[in-house]
């Protein structure tokens, strides 16, 4: 039956879409390899569904489709290596509060992310809308503090979508998104889904929201300065704060359905959450599915994602953890970037520079996931029900670890405090105490239950965003507002005033009548008193 309602599902897609054969730009250029794994998968779908897909990066794709036109820009080494050098300074540090980090990082993350205006100066780029022959439908722009990228879609004079690899909360006030802080929290404000928030949590909340807004305005305020050291003044260009005014949804990495919290969304917010998980798993490299198949006590997947390196850790807590795992019965696949100089050599550890993580833990003998609990990792494991052992970082890696945690998916320790005892310790609860596979395998089919996989979801926006020309019905009219507009803030005034104004008048003539009644009894009491006097 589920069969049967899939494949209906899909015939009327292919009915009502319309579209097939379109020119898709997609603009990928964030330094961080994990966000381009999910943009990677939205032109992969793309392609598949038949569009002509170009898509141009800063960084080379762990994948590229056979049907995807590739466009690498060269940048500089010290270009590339910037985002890492964020990540290197605060893998040092203890990162557990998100908004302390996020302050103390701003000014390198502000550097780091103004490095994306090189590539929209390169040749490469400007060829794009430069060249006559160039023509395109679409333009999807991948997302991480880089605003000022949307002046490609004018430029090419077609709608723009965004694709972001977080939840709405981060960017979902650029579409007018409600602000409703009494009950959605912060991005890194830890709660659980559905339960109200208390007079101390809210308050949080409050400051918690107001920090994330100041974060981001020190970050626009670089971008509007790279924006306009890009485009100087060009007429055919609107002002910076006016770009987003040509956004006409934007693709969030969420399912708040599941995953909390829940919130009002306006139609232009669409959640595609788990958009990289494929249908089908990829057959695994042989050398990785043998090492998996003869795993008899099952097998365990070690990955601290795709910005952290060698050199990020220090190494006796590389050395603790070789330690740990080599003394594990189960198998171990552990993701390490420098093949040359591994922490060390056993025989139930397959070191590999670069994997194929949805299709690995989609394997039946994976029993654990050691995870920095990025978003896109912990999306695999949920959707397939591995739990999991968490070890944050930086970002949202810590509120991510927390609500894994408070979910019942597993545990989380301190990477940059982690000791051999307390690391063997968390991974033998997860694995021997059933408690854990049982949450998560519970919210996978919970995850899963939706009316259109986010495949389907994701290719029937894009397609009718391009059927629409733009979509602009679907723009909030805060989208077209000012601060003030939206809040009313000029009719508060107007009222204020109004209310002064009146109070002041009333106030005056009351002043006036009385004066006027004191002088008229003045005046009548004197003329009492001569009349008085002439009597006598």
């Amino acid at each position: 039956m589920a069969g049967k309602s899939n494949w209906l599902a899909l015939y009327i897609l292919a009915i009502i879409a319309g579209v097939h054969g379109a020119d898709i730009l997609g603009l990928f250029t964030s330094l961080s390899p994990s966000h381009l794994v999910i943009q990677m998968s939205m032109a992969r779908i793309l392609a598949e569904r038949g569009h002509n897909v170009t898509v141009v990066t800063a960084l080379k794709p762990p994948f590229l489709h056979k049907d995807i036109n590739h466009i690498l820009v060269p940048l500089e080494k010290e270009d590339l290596q910037a985002f890492s050098s964020v990540v290197g300074g605060l893998s040092k540090t203890d990162n557990s509060n998100a908004y302390t980090s996020m302050f103390r990082s701003m000014r390198q993350i502000s550097e780091a992310f103004s490095k994306m205006g090189t590539v929209m100066k390169h040749q490469v780029v400007r060829d794009l809308y430069e060249h006559p022959d160039n023509r395109f439908d679409l333009v999807i722009v991948g997302y991480f503090m880089n605003s000022f990228q949307l002046a490609l879609g004018y430029k090419l004079k077609v709608p723009i979508v965004v694709a972001l690899s977080n939840p709405p909360a981060f960017l979902g006030d650029v579409l007018g998104n409600p602000w409703e802080v009494s009950y959605v929290p912060a991005m890194h404000l830890g709660t659980d889904s559905g339960s109200p928030m208390g007079i101390g949590k809210r308050a949080l909340n409050i400051l918690g929201n107001l920090g994330q807004r100041l974060f981001m305005f020190a970050i626009e305020y670089g971008n509007a300065k790279t924006y306009r050291e890009i485009y100087g003044d060009d007429p055919a260009l609107p002002s910076y704060g006016d770009l987003n005014k040509n956004i006409s949804l934007i693709f969030f990495a969420s399912h708040g359905i599941s995953e909390g919290p829940i919130r009002p969304n306006l139609p232009a917010v669409i959640e595609v959450g788990g958009i990289q998980v494929k249908d089908r798993p990829d057959p695994l490299p042989k050398s990785m599915a043998d090492f998996l198949s003869e795993a008899p006590h099952g097998a365990i997947l070690l990955s601290l994602g795709s910005n952290l390196k060698i050199d990020h850790l220090k190494p006796d807590t590389v050395q603790k953890m070789f330690n740990v795992i080599s003394s594990l019965k189960q198998k171990v696949i552990w993701k390490w970037d420098d093949l040359e100089n591994t922490p060390g050599t056993s025989e139930n550890i397959l070191y590999s520079k670069w994997l194929p993580q949805d299709d690995v833990l989609a394997h039946p003998n994976i029993t654990l996931f050691i995870t920095h609990a990025g978003k896109g990792g912990v999306t695999e494991a949920q959707y397939h029900g591995k739990p999991m052992l968490a070890l944050p970082v930086f970002g949202d890696q810590p509120s991510n670890a927390d609500v894994m945690e408070r979910q019942g998916f597993g545990l989380k320790q301190s990477l940059l405090n982690l000791e051999e005892d307390t690391f063997l310790g968390g991974i033998q609860e997860v694995l021997e105490n059933p408690k854990y596979a049982t949450r998560v395998r519970s919210f996978s089919a919970l995850y899963r239950d939706r009316p259109l996989s986010a495949q389907q979801t994701f290719i029937y926006w894009v397609e009718y965003v391009i059927r629409h020309r733009g979509a602009p019905h679907l723009q909030s009219p805060v989208v077209h507002m000012n601060y003030i507009e939206v809040n009313n803030l000029d009719i508060y005034a107007l009222v204020l005033v109004a209310t002064a104004s009146i109070y002041f008048i009333v106030k005056l003539v009351i002043g006036l009548l009385s004066k006027a009644l004191k002088s008229k009894t003045l005046k009548k009491s004197q003329v009492n008193h001569k009349n008085k006097l002439k009597m006598k």
